[in-house]
C-alpha cells in the first residue's frame, strides 16, 4: 500500500470515528469491528505479511474492535456482542 493510500485510510479511519457519537450501540460495534480489521491489515501490511498473516491479523483487528471497556483492577473486560447486548471475560 503506497503512503498516500495510507494516509487516505487514515483520514477515513478518523472521519468515521468523528462519527460515531450518533450511533445506535450495534452500530457502534460494527464500526470498531471494522476500524479494528482495517488496522489489522494495514499493519501486516505495512511489514509485508503473506495473505494468511494479512487474514490472522484483521480477524485479531476485529476481535479487539469489540473492546469497550477494561477494568485493570479485576482484569476482566467488557465485549459488545453486537446485538446491544454485552459481556464480561478475561482481558487479551
Amino acid at each position: 500500500m503506497s503512503g498516500l493510500s495510507k494516509i487516505t485510510a487514515l483520514g477515513l479511519a478518523l472521519t468515521l470515528l468523528a462519527g460515531c457519537e450518533n450511533l445506535t450501540s450495534e452500530q457502534r460495534t460494527l464500526v470498531g469491528m471494522t476500524a479494528g480489521a482495517a488496522t489489522g491489515l494495514l499493519t501486516a501490511e505495512a511489514f509485508d505479511a503473506d495473505g494468511n498473516w494479512r487474514l490472522i491479523a484483521a480477524l485479531a483487528g476485529a476481535a479487539a474492535g469489540t473492546l469497550v471497556a477494561q477494568n485493570s483492577a479485576t482484569g476482566r473486560c467488557a465485549y459488545a456482542r453486537g446485538d446491544g447486548t454485552y459481556f464480561d471475560a478475561a482481558c487479551p
